[in-house]
């Protein structure tokens, strides 16, 4: 089902003001449809109406995709409020089928209250939810939504109602334009040396394909653990951890489409009872796609740390990171240059892959610099060991090294946080994808 097709079966359905639509309206601020998987941000006035609303939207989208010989598989409904905030979020059928806290039945009862001006009939989101069933494409339907991933057991109740994120955490998004510039090892040790300061620190790993904390945590022998429809976040290092890679099998791949791994991300982020903290760093997925929208989209970010190498094919993908935090409005604290030289055993420095290029890219984007991480020997034995804190107790010159690096990386940050906080650049960001 195209995008084209989800507005035009939204349109069937009244705005809040006499005689217009949903489209009319423009109460749909972003459609995302990928095949049988479909995503919908509604802004609506009447809280008491959100369910009603939803479950409308999802006939309506439902009797369109039958329409045209076609079905859903997945469908997640975001409503918010009028500043931007997501407030509510309803989904049917595949990644969070259990999760569906309104029925194929509500759906055709509140389809009654929904029509559009035309009087509705054919197109109307009564027709859509029974069609809904018939098809199993529905809560209780199974379908082509059953292949997909499972909530997680015992977290039935809807993300972005769970709030799991309490106090006033910075947060602060890590992220790259390309993989493998070592983005993840950034970000632990940036929540490794906050905590080591006394902070209370949350590390979300949100690389939802390819996760990396498990290794890095050194999480291998643990397990996931919830309690009263919560997950219980990691607490190793100081800091408190929840990552994918704990939640699905060690070697299983993450075959998802966008919507599914939007999903994800909102699940991890919004079902974990992180508790009161200082500071949460996400760790994204490489590139500018579908989790970096979700999260610009659902939290108000301190800001986001740009990590590159510096190589000029690495640097000319940092720039396009940049550039999309800066569109979301999200402040940029600066960028990173990692495997910035190489240390030896003996302490001689070896500049392997030409050092000094992020800082240049910096310069020309109007962004701070960060500083430069070295690659050493220790740093590849902790990260493959687990111990990101012994990157902060190393004893030889490139031990020094790095924990002198990693300790500046942390004031430098602290500091464009405080900053960026002074300037007052905590502006929702906002988007409208169409």
């Amino acid at each position: 089902m195209t995008k084209d097709a989800v507005r035009q079966s939204l349109s069937t359905l009244s705005g809040a003001a006499p005689g217009t639509t949903l489209i009319t309206g423009e109460h749909v601020l972003w459609v995302s449809a990928c095949e049988t998987f479909i995503s919908v941000r509604l802004q609506w006035p009447r809280a008491g109406e959100f369910d009603r609303l939803a479950a409308a939207a999802y006939g309506a989208v439902v009797a369109g995709a039958a329409a045209g010989g076609e079905a859903v598989a997945s469908f997640i409904v975001e409503l918010v409020d009028e500043g931007g905030k997501v407030v509510a979020t309803r989904r049917w059928g595949g990644l969070t089928a259990a999760e569906s806290n309104v029925t194929s039945e509500a759906g055709a009862a509140a389809g009654a209250g929904m029509r559009g001006p035309s009087g509705g009939a054919p197109g109307s989101p009564s027709a859509g939810a029974a069609g809904a069933g018939a098809a199993g494409a529905g809560p209780s339907g199974g379908g082509a939504g059953s292949a997909g991933h499972k909530p997680i057991p015992g977290l039935d109740r809807a993300a972005g109602e769970a709030g799991g994120i309490v106090g006033n955490a910075r947060v602060i998004a890590v992220g790259a334009g390309k993989g493998g510039v070592g983005k993840s090892t950034i970000a632990l040790n940036l929540a490794v040396g906050l905590a080591r300061l006394g902070k209370a620190v949350g590390l979300l790993d949100a690389d939802i394909y390819g996760p990396s904390m498990p290794t890095m945590l050194g999480l291998d022998g643990l397990d996931a653990v919830v309690r009263q429809k919560m997950l219980e976040p990691f607490y190793t290092h100081g800091v408190k951890a929840m990552t994918m890679g704990k939640l699905v099998a060690p070697e299983q791949p993450l075959i998802w489409r966008g919507p599914m791994a939007h999903g994800a991300f909102k699940q991890l982020l919004e079902q974990t009872n992180w508790g009161t903290l200082d500071y949460l760093i996400i760790d994204l997925p490489p590139g500018t796609g579908d989790v970096a929208l979700t999260m610009a989209q659902s939290l108000q970010l301190a800001g986001a740390v740009v990590v590159c190498t510096p190589q000029k094919v690495a640097q000319d993908d940092a720039v396009r990171a940049t550039k999309m935090f800066k569109q979301l409005n999200i402040e940029v604290l600066g960028v990173v240059e990692n495997m910035s030289y190489f240390v030896g055993d003996d302490g001689k420095v070896y500049d392997i892959f030409g050092r000094g290029g992020a800082q240049v890219m910096a310069q020309r984007l109007g962004v701070p610099y960060l500083g430069a991480v070295p690659i050493t020997m220790s740093l590849r034995a902790n990260s493959d060991n687990g111990d990101p804190t012994a990157n902060f107790t190393g004893k030889d010159d490139a031990g020094k090294r790095l924990t002198s690096a990693f300790e500046e990386l942390v004031r430098q940050v602290e500091g464009q946080v405080n900053l960026a906080a002074m300037r007052g650049g905590g502006l929702k960001p906002s988007l409208k994808i169409s």
